[in-house]
């Protein structure tokens, strides 16, 4: 053993090593999407909030007193509506979804939300050490994409078979990307993951925490019970049946099928130092099945007549993707969007704790004997891994619960806020993810991913476990324990 050998440097596809430099969360809260994620949506559920309370007449507490006594209802409305918007329906001319005949054009408000979403994402951009002329420049043809794919949405006989804008955003994304290629000055506008998570956070202001605590018991049921059994019986059979000669590999496709995605494939990559090209291969399989899922879930469950909140359930628990997740769900309807983003949050917490476990387990089984390992359990791994926007979603939830509960006129103020503004733009930057999701996925090159072999075997029966477990259990918790509770919290 040659203890002053020197230390040769990394090659392109060396293991990624996880070293133990104690990382800033205040530094990360300038730097990180997911915090950026909380800035920006944090913001605008700020700005909507308070043009509709700063806009409430002067007498408005008189007027909800007198409601009392009289029944009469008092309207609330944000003065912002008139300022924001998408296209709208048309039947046989596309521009009547721009310029309706019976209302004012939408150039305006369609301007209005692509300056204020540029500003924010152009300015996370540039904070994070990016450039921010390039995302605009980008963000400008991504931003047309998902007005093409509105008016698409907004055909009569498109929405009669209820083809949402996500499946047109994505598959406008598709053809650009495996025809003639993303273009290049896009790609830097590619910005799923900030996009959606933005959303969420916009979206936790329309869950009220009420309902989100009901849907959180049952949830985790369907998370924290099937996600560990699903990732230790896929990991052991690959190692004891299929034979897997990469443990790094099996642990990284494992923890990316069952947990949630691209997010769980990189931090249990760095955990049990996998290499580039595995990382790379198990992000390829899960992006190829998770574009699958997302079109043919909805279909399925509307097929099969299941109830969609078992369906959001179902779809929550077992599509890699949180965004992926957000489309399926929106395509299903909104009590089954606000179900399956809650259990695909819950699952994310699993992010972290799971890295943490991985890195022990690899530390003290599997590189037990070998005197050059780097990795070093650290309780702290938990907190960086966990995903942050999920505390947006969460304090959102409750801060608007409260308002709407405590607030005198909160009842009207709250929902009148989200439908009329915030739920614009959660709209929208779900389109935008939808989007760049099309644009990122180009199946030439994830062709290679999807050939026989045991890693393809792996994910597969590995998913197939996971949809069968996870639909027993949703149907368990959501149709069958709770099923009384979860329809009372939907009755609201």
């Amino acid at each position: 053993m040659q203890d002053n050998a020197p230390t040769p440097a990394p090659e392109e596809n060396d293991e990624i090593v996880v070293a133990a430099p104690r990382r800033s969360t205040w530094s990360e809260m300038k730097t990180a999407e997911d915090w950026w994620a909380i800035w920006i949506g944090g913001g605008l559920l700020l700005i909507c909030f308070l043009a509709v309370y700063l806009s409430l007449p002067a007498d408005f507490a008189e007027q909800l007193k007198a409601a009392e006594t009289t029944g009469e209802k008092v309207s609330v409305h944000s003065p912002l509506k008139s300022w924001l918007g998408k296209p709208g329906s048309w039947n046989q001319n596309p521009l009547d979804s721009l310029f309706p005949a019976e209302k004012s054009n939408l150039i305006l408000p369609l301007c209005v939300v692509f300056l204020i979403s540029l500003a924010g994402f152009s300015l996370a951009n540039k904070v994070m050490g990016q450039s921010a002329v390039k995302f605009g420049i980008g963000f400008l043809g991504v931003f047309l994409l998902a007005v093409l794919a509105y008016i698409l949405t907004g055909q009569d006989v498109v929405k009669r078979y209820n083809l949402e804008y996500a499946l047109w955003a994505l598959m406008l994304g598709l053809i650009i990307s495996n025809t003639i290629g993303t273009p290049r000055w896009m790609k830097p506008a590619l910005k799923t993951e900030l996009y959606i998570k933005t959303g969420l956070v916009v979206m936790g202001a329309s869950v009220l925490f009420s309902r989100l605590l009901t849907l959180g018991l049952p949830g985790i049921y369907v998370a924290w019970v099937v996600t560990p059994v699903v990732l230790i019986s896929t990991y052991l059979f690959g190692q004891k049946v299929l034979k897997i000669e990469s443990k790094s590999l099996n642990m990284v496709i494992s923890a990316d099928m069952s947990v949630c995605g691209v997010s769980a494939a990189i931090a249990t990559a760095a955990s049990c130092k996998a290499k580039k090209e595995e990382l790379s291969f198990a992000i390829g399989l899960s992006l190829s099945f998770t574009v699958l899922m997302m079109i043919l879930m909805p279909i399925f469950i509307e097929a099969l007549g299941i109830d969609p909140i078992l369906g959001g359930a179902w779809m929550g628990g077992t599509i890699d993707s949180t965004g992926a997740v957000a489309a399926a769900g929106e395509i299903l309807g909104e009590e089954a969007g606000q179900v399956a983003v809650t259990i695909k949050m819950i699952q994310n917490i699993l992010i972290g704790v799971t890295a943490f476990g991985v890195a022990v387990y690899w530390v003290t089984c599997v590189e037990s004997k070998k005197e050059d390992s780097q990795i070093k359990p650290d309780a702290w791994e938990i907190w960086y891994r966990f995903p942050k926007f999920v505390l947006g979603f969460i304090v959102a939830s409750a801060l608007f619960s409260l308002l709407y509960t405590t607030l005198p006129g909160g009842d009207l103020i709250v929902p009148a806020m989200v439908k009329e503004s915030s739920k614009v733009f959660r709209g929208w930057f779900f389109c935008l993810a939808f989007v760049s999701i099309g644009l990122e996925t180009n199946f030439r090159e994830l062709a290679k991913f999807l050939k026989g072999g045991k890693p393809l075997i792996l994910y597969v029966c590995g998913q197939s476990l996971n949809l069968l477990l996870t639909l027993l259990m949703a149907w368990l918790m959501f149709s069958v324990f709770y099923a009384d509770v979860v329809k009372e919290a939907f009755s609201k």
